[in-house]
């Protein structure tokens, strides 16, 4: 998935309305969203919305990553929890 693709995706989950908005618009409300990708705080602020079911595929799905980047969950980039968090609750669309 693009970045932003995965921003307003996020954002969805998180509560917002971007499928609302026309395509002009979509993309001035995508300036507006947090920058999932790249904001470890805004990742914490959508990872609090998780359930607990699917919190605890979103830790799973973290570590997975984190192993084959050869790094630990709790140092993960916001990147790498964005992808784990679409993961978890069924968004993530592989790159075609």
């Amino acid at each position: 998935m693009k970045a932003e693709q995965q921003r307003i995706a996020i954002a969805e989950a998180c509560g917002w309305k971007c499928s609302e908005y026309s395509h002009e618009l979509g993309q001035l409300v995508a300036q507006f969203i947090p920058d999932f990708i790249h904001d470890l705080n805004a990742m914490q602020s959508a990872e609090n919305t998780l359930s607990v079911r699917d919190k605890q595929g979103y830790i799973s799905i973290l570590r997975n990553i984190c192993t084959v980047a050869g790094c630990w969950p709790e140092t993960a980039t916001s990147a790498q929890r964005a992808e784990a968090f679409l993961r978890a609750i069924g968004k993530w669309e592989e790159d075609k």
